[in-house]
C-alpha cells in the first residue's frame, strides 16, 4: 500500500535529529524516527495503544543522495509489514 501524497509531503520535512516524533494524520496515529539529519526514516502508522506503541503498519525510507553531498536525489517508502504488540 502506497502512502498518501500529503503524508509523504509531511514526512519530507526536517525534524529534530535522531528523534522519535509522535503525531497523527487523517485520523491515524503516527510515530516516526529520524536520522542524524532530521529526516524521517522509519514510520509506524495505525492505532496508538495506551503504552504508546502503534498497532498497524511499518514503513522504512530509502534515501539516495548526490555523491559527496547531503542533497537527496530520490527517496521512497517501502511497506515492511504489520506491527502488533501483545498486551
Amino acid at each position: 500500500m502506497a502512502l498518501n501524497e500529503k503524508l509523504v509531503t509531511k514526512l519530507n520535512k526536517k525534524y529534530a535529529p535522531d528523534a522519535r516524533i509522535d503525531d497523527s494524520y487523517n485520523g491515524k496515529d503516527l510515530t516516526f524516527l529520524t536520522n542524524e539529519l532530521g529526516e524521517p526514516v522509519t514510520l509506524f502508522i495505525g492505532k496508538r495503544k495506551e503504552d504508546g506503541a502503534i498497532t498497524g503498519e511499518r514503513y522504512t525510507r530509502k534515501i539516495v543522495r548526490k555523491p559527496g553531498s547531503q542533497e537527496i536525489l530520490k527517496s521512497h517508502w517501502d511497506l515492511k509489514g504489520k506491527v502488533t504488540k501483545s498486551t
